[in-house]
């Protein structure tokens, strides 16, 4: 049996064993059984418990192998020291999954490690959800296959989104969260400890499922990146959005390093380039999981960032307003036809209809005027998106609101949205099941504005061809000093700055006359990494200023490191350029390129970007010129307030070709940055002024 279908029967299942059920529905392990026949189930229930003669008027079996049938799942109440001989008895019977609820697993330590094991033995072909799971809801199909309580409730809010969470209470947090907003779900699964079945199996399947059109995520980790990368890009090609919550974002993730790019690297920007690179959309708050996926699951595309803000109430529309303005969003005036449209639906002063927000008095309470202002701004072509601002006067009668709202929704695929004020939960809900996603605070109109944005905006990339190989057999291991770093780079075609190597001041003042202007004087050691921090950097020095100026670093060097310098570099003087830094990362989720603000106060700004590498191959041009976007500084290199516009496209040359050269080292390569990496005026190149490359051991 492939796995595809053995998650197609953990979910759908035709029959279901539960092993230890108790006939006390009351307790955790009596509502298994009591769950299925609640809410419906079709299928065939065998309770197994050798104590107990029947359950709820059905049938008990003394154990797995006395069942009358095979089962799709089986469901294992047992407590950890004995889960396993459960699982082992019906993967024996040809079971196609089981759903383990102990926890004692890995959570707890080595012992519960040796369990876990124990488990995967045991379930050989079989597949296992869990263990310390609380199992797993088919909302579409009323299939509840859990104990938890949380999933106490007469009837679940069917829809659209699916839910898969590596914590268990997490799913009875959003489903109780979902139903009285009106925000229908598809599937809600545990996927705990993840001992078989992850993350990355479920994003699969739903992308899958005709009754899933938005995935939403609650992770901890991610244990197998280049499957959830698959599964993931999966989701993309099927139209399917993925919303990720991920937990932990205030880890100290970032190791110590001899670059700076490890310090402003660390696991939760890993996570954010993993991410962006699948089209994932990250939720920043737990509120924000629902938020985004019900503004997704509408199906309707954001196609810019133009808003028009209608209301009946002006304190909200400015709310709304103000939310959408400082995330990016514009409140344009409508356009001449439209305001014109406007105008005519109301006579009278007392609607403002050429200004954003557009203030139509009371049109809760006149459907037809909705229908009219509603239609005008859809059809207008000034806006992208519509928020209707549902105040006290539209409460009065919100059928005939909601009606009105939902007959002009065939009319366009632009989204349109709704900020309730005053609170009013009921009316969120009507609005919300009739395809206008309602929320109770201004900010959460952004969120699910911006994730629409996000979802539009987002492609793939495709893979770069991997280039002809470099030679690299003849380097060394270890960290390699500033001069064979840049030797490095220059190799894969990062253009370095001119430099020569000395150990005399009487070499030192003769290389810098060769340059012929100013230059810079530095330390030459592979032990020193950081030299600004140990007086082993002049800038800015004569010639006839270096020679003396060598004898002082030597002696100040050998103060603060204990190390005697026996090399220099005279590197010629790079003026006139903007500094950046280029640096890669390696975690367990891939390596990444990081690009940001450079020079000593990159860790203080920390205005960087970051992209994971592709399986094969570097990053292509287009990636590399999108991170150059993203930095806070671009306007920098973009002809900010009369400043000359930067070599743009040799920075871009560089980015591709030293991520090419991270790709291509592979694991020999440890640590590798270049900063500063000086970008100099259009059509003058770029130059790498600094480099740190640290190398493993030749395999």
């Amino acid at each position: 049996m492939s796995g595809t279908d053995s998650i197609a029967r953990l979910l759908r299942p035709r029959s279901v064993a539960v092993i230890g059920a108790s006939a006390d529905a009351a307790k955790t392990a009596g509502r298994p059984v009591a769950y299925l026949r609640k809410h419906g189930f079709t299928g065939e229930i065998y309770p197994v418990n050798p104590r107990v003669e029947a359950i709820d008027g059905l049938r008990c079996y003394p154990d797995i192998a006395a069942l009358p049938g095979v089962p799709d799942v089986g469901i294992v109440l047992l407590g950890a020291e004995r889960a396993h001989l459960a699982v082992r008895d019906l993967a024996s019977r040809g079971t196609a999954a089981a759903i383990v609820l102990a926890s004692g697993y890995t959570e707890t330590g080595d012992e519960g490690a040796r369990r876990q094991q124990q488990l995967i033995e045991a379930a050989g072909p079989m597949r296992i959800l869990g263990p310390n799971t609380i199992g797993l809801v088919n909302l579409t199909d009323n299939i509840v296959l859990s104990a938890s309580g949380a999933l106490e409730m007469e009837r679940f809010p069917v829809g659209s989104i699916g839910v898969v969470s590596q914590s268990g209470g997490i799913l009875g947090a959003l489903l109780s969260r979902a139903a009285p907003r009106g925000i229908g779900l598809s599937k809600l699964i545990s996927t705990s400890n993840e001992v078989d079945l992850d993350l990355a199996d479920f994003v699969d399947h739903l992308a899958d499922d005709p009754d899933t059109k938005v995935i939403a995520l609650y992770v901890e980790s991610v244990r197998n990146p280049a499957k959830f990368r698959a599964a993931a890009l999966k989701a993309a090609r099927a139209d399917k959005p993925v919303v990720a919550f991920k937990i932990g974002r205030s880890e100290a993730g970032a190791r110590a390093a001899v670059s700076h790019t490890g310090a402003l690297a660390g696991a939760d920007r890993m996570y954010d380039a993993l991410f962006k690179d699948v089209g994932i959309i990250r939720a920043q708050t737990f509120g924000d999981l629902l938020d985004i996926p019900a503004a997704l699951a509408t199906g309707r595309v954001l196609r810019g960032t133009r808003v028009a803000v209608l209301t009946s109430t002006g304190g909200a529309g400015t709310l709304v307003s103000d939310s959408l303005g400082v995330s990016g969003f514009e409140t344009p005036p409508p356009d001449a036809e439209t305001a014109a449209r406007l105008r005519a639906l109301q006579t009278g002063d007392h609607a403002a209809l050429d200004r954003n927000p557009i203030d139509v008095t009371l049109a809760g309470l006149q459907p037809d005027l909705l229908r009219g202002a509603i239609t005008a701004l859809l059809e207008s072509p000034a806006y992208d998106a519509l928020t209707l601002i549902v105040g006290s006067s539209s409460l009065a009668m919100p059928e005939l609101m909601a009606n009105a709202i939902r007959d002009c929704l065939p009319m366009s695929d632009k989204p349109v949205i709704a900020y309730i004020s005053p609170h009013a939960p009921e009316v969120a809900a009507l609005l919300t099941q009739a395809g206008v996603p309602a929320f109770s605070a201004a900010e959460s109109c952004t969120v699910a504005l911006d994730g629409m944005l996000q979802r539009t905006r987002w492609q793939a990339y495709p893979e770069e061809p991997a280039g002809a190989a470099i030679a690299i057999a003849d380097l060394p291991s270890g960290s390699l000093d500033e001069a064979q770093a840049k030797q490095l780079f220059a190799r894969f075609g990062v253009p370095c700055a001119g430099e020569t190597i000395v150990t005399t001041p009487q070499e030192a003042e003769q290389a810098a006359r060769a340059f012929g202007g100013r230059v810079v004087l530095k330390v030459l050691s592979s032990a020193i990494t950081h030299k600004s921090d140990v007086g082993g950097v002049a800038v800015n020095l004569a010639a006839e200023q270096v020679g003396a100026r060598l004898s002082a670093m030597a002696v100040e060097v050998q103060e603060k490191t204990g190390i005697v310098p026996q090399r220099f570099l005279v590197q010629e003087m790079v003026s006139s350029g903007t500094e950046l830094i280029l640096g890669m990362h390696r975690d367990p989720l891939g390596t990444a390129i990081l690009l940001g603000m450079g020079g000593v106060t990159a860790e203080l700004f920390k205005d960087t970007t970051m992209r994971l590498l592709p399986g094969k191959g570097g990053l292509g041009r287009e990636q590399a010129l999108e991170m150059l976007r993203e930095l806070k500084t671009w306007p920098l290199l973009d002809g900010f307030r009369g400043r000359p516009k930067a070599d743009v496209e040799a920075l871009v040359k560089a980015i591709v070709a030293f991520s090419t050269m991270t790709a291509q080292m592979g694991d020999r390569l440890v640590e590798a940055e270049i900063n500063p990496l000086f970008v100099l005026p259009k059509g003058q190149g770029v130059r790498a002024a600094d480099g740190v490359v640290v190398l493993a051991g030749k395999a």
